[in-house]
């Protein structure tokens, strides 16, 4: 079964995939995404198209369930999996700016490549990280989704951009990076294009933003310095969240640009990936409790203040050992 069927409560699509149940867990001894599997051929960076998709460019016919009120619909769009690195226990932080630019300049394609396609609304370029959120293949990997909507969180925000413009004459999250920098405090580290920073509002202990300086909507606005500059802030937050505990951290790391094939620009939006770590120490896991999950109404338990001043101390780790 593969469709979307209408939240009407919060006005959303979920997405129903009850063939991905059957994903496997890959043995120790073989995996489809290193060269030598007969399963991809030799390449640094790579677009594998996702073999258990939620969404599809064929999708089937959804399941005679619905009526008028509960509505379905195809569970069109597009699933990709991006290869890192054809070493099989690479990590971002292990990988060089090169080749991390080279993974930039190939999200950068597909984002384009995907928005050609006019059914599809939104691209939305992700890493899950770790078994602690699920991960069952451990070859360096991340993923596209071309969604046939906006996603409700997506639609949250750009509320937000677009209120904050009209009622101030600037763009939201330029005032968020001005107010941040005048702070100080948890701005973590920067470089010429881009800055890592814990949020004020910051939903999880360590749950740092990669902030484009520039206001910009995506990726195919960026010039190649600034693509170059990304793949350094990408790498050094992946090296600070692993130094914190020295240990490989599990993260969600969510790339958030604008909407696509829309009557709307989007022009007050704003470039930036959000990282959600899901531990709040090296033995201690943060867990979207009731609160959190069913009233979407968030506990940070730390202090963000407190918290950056530790992953200041990670950052002036990692970069130390990469010298």
């Amino acid at each position: 079964m593969a469709e979307l069927r209408w939240h009407p409560f919060i006005k959303d699509w979920v997405m129903i995939a009850s063939h991905r149940q059957d994903r496997p867990q890959m043995p120790k001894d073989w995996c489809p995404f290193c060269p030598g599997s007969g399963n991809v051929p030799d390449y640094e960076v790579m677009k594998y198209d996702n073999d258990f998709p939620a969404l599809s460019a064929n999708p089937p016919v959804p399941d005679p369930v619905g009526n008028d009120f509960f509505i379905t619909a195809l569970a069109y769009g597009r699933c990709e999996v991006i290869l890192y690195s054809p070493k099989h226990t690479a990590t971002l932080p292990e990988l060089t700016v090169d080749h991390i630019t080279k993974l930039v300049d190939l999200w950068t394609e597909r984002f384009a490549a995907l928005s050609a396609d006019e059914k599809i609304k939104y691209v939305f370029i992700f890493e899950n990280r770790g078994e602690v959120v699920g991960v069952t293949m451990p070859h360096p990997h991340g993923q596209i989704y071309g969604y046939p909507f906006i996603p409700k969180k997506i639609l949250l925000e750009l509320d937000a951009f677009r209120e904050h413009s009209r009622n101030n004459g600037e763009c939201l999250m330029c005032r968020f990076l001005k107010e941040e920098i005048k702070f100080g405090k948890r701005v973590i580290f920067e470089n010429d294009d881009f800055i890592t920073v814990l949020p004020f509002f910051v939903e999880y202990p360590y749950g740092v933003y990669i902030v484009s300086k520039a206001h910009k909507q995506n990726l195919t606005q960026m010039d190649a310095g600034e693509k170059r500059n990304l793949a350094k802030a990408i790498r050094e937050t992946a090296g600070m969240l692993d130094a914190l505990f020295d240990m490989p951290f599990p993260y969600m790391m969510c790339m958030h640009q604008n909407p696509v094939n829309t009557a709307e620009s989007y022009e007050d939006y704003h470039f930036h990936i959000e990282f959600f770590p899901p531990m709040r120490s090296r033995e201690k896991q943060k867990f979207n409790a009731s609160s959190e999950t069913g009233a979407w109404a968030h506990c940070n338990t730390t202090s963000p203040e407190e918290k950056a001043e530790e992953l200041k101390e990670a950052h002036k780790r990692f970069t130390g050992k990469s010298k």
